[in-house]
């Protein structure tokens, strides 16, 4: 399959990694910073990955599968969206990766969305995973200051 286009985005986070690894696979976590959407998945791969919420007025139910997982360093994950106007099915799934890696007491985030249809697609999710990556630093970070 092309994968066509790739977004990409980074962010430092001053925490450990399983700080940020628990913002990631946690549901109530995951609401505060992605929009208030409620997640679910047990995490194993090639199980479901559902994210519901509202956008914009309009109910949605996104969904996808586990692809890869190393706990701390990696989830990787099959996303599709109906609100893509797109149809459900394999080829129009894109592959979402997060990266962890630790430096002195920040943990670098990057984020990875592939099979984007053009260039304008890639800006607008780069633009999209960076003002929820910004969330998800402020709840990591708020997060981290209330257990010191």
């Amino acid at each position: 399959m092309n994968r066509k286009q790739l977004a990409t985005t980074t962010i430092s986070i001053h925490a450990s990694p399983s700080a940020v690894w628990k913002a990631l696979v946690e549901p109530e976590l995951v609401k505060k910073y992605f929009h208030g959407t409620e997640m679910r998945s047990d995490f194993t791969i090639g199980s479901p990955i559902t994210f519901e919420g509202e956008w914009q007025g309009q109910h949605y139910v996104d969904k996808g599968e586990i692809l890869r997982i190393t706990p701390e360093r990696e989830l990787s994950y099959s996303f599709w969206s109906p609100l893509s106007g797109t149809e459900d099915f394999e080829d129009n799934y894109t592959h979402v990766t997060f990266h962890l890696s630790d430096y002195h007491e920040h943990t670098t985030l990057v984020v990875t969305q592939d099979n984007l249809e053009d260039d304008e697609a890639v800006v607008k999710a780069e633009g999209n995973w960076m003002n929820v990556l910004h969330e998800l630093k402020k709840v990591v970070e708020e997060e981290r200051l209330h257990v010191l």
